[in-house]
């Protein structure tokens, strides 16, 4: 019994290592970091990131993405593939106003959380959504584990941006429209 169990745990994780070796780590890996990369020189270039970025009125948020909200829907080209781009700037701490992230607002930015939409077959059961969340410098933030925050992120988990944005209406995963399909 205990050489069965023992072998059947080899093996499950044996398919395990096939499969992220076969498909790839969902997020946080050498490719998804390199991609998130490109997609925040797109968004400097876009003026949606870095010095003299543009701003709009911010808005009332919540948890995980900050108390003070920036949405910017456009599209960005990476690597010849032109996609749908929804940046939230994410602004805090709890209490902060909007005329006080309008005042400073790098006083106030936490981190940058975005949405674009990959080539067909990226991601086929999430939409072809590549996720990232970026600290204001442009780095990339990092789980509790250590995994940076960009690609597949926490597809397959009970929490996290695939698990939430799966609820949004519309079987869009945004949650403000349904203009984005």
């Amino acid at each position: 019994m205990k050489r069965t169990i023992v072998a059947s745990a080899i093996a499950l994780a044996a398919l395990q290592g096939q499969a992220i070796a076969e498909g790839g780590m969902p997020f946080g890996d050498d490719a998804s970091k390199a991609y998130a990369a490109k997609l925040w020189d797109a968004m400097k270039d876009a003026g949606l990131a870095g010095e003299g970025m543009m701003h709009a009125f911010p808005y009332e948020g919540t948890d995980p993405h900050g108390m003070m909200l920036e949405t910017f829907y456009t599209s960005a080209t990476i690597d010849g593939h032109t996609g749908a781009l929804i940046v939230k700037r994410n602004y805090g701490p709890e209490g902060v106003s909007a005329e006080e992230v309008l005042m400073a607002p790098e006083k106030h930015l936490g981190a940058v959380t975005v949405m674009f939409k990959r080539e067909a077959g990226y991601d086929p059961e999430d939409n072809d959504w590549f996720w990232a969340k970026f600290l204001p410098d442009g780095s990339l933030d990092k789980n509790p584990k250590g995994m940076a925050l960009a690609g597949r992120v926490a597809k397959g988990a009970d929490v996290g941006c695939i698990a939430c944005h799966s609820g949004a209406d519309g079987n869009d995963f945004i949650f403000t429209s349904n203009a984005i399909k």
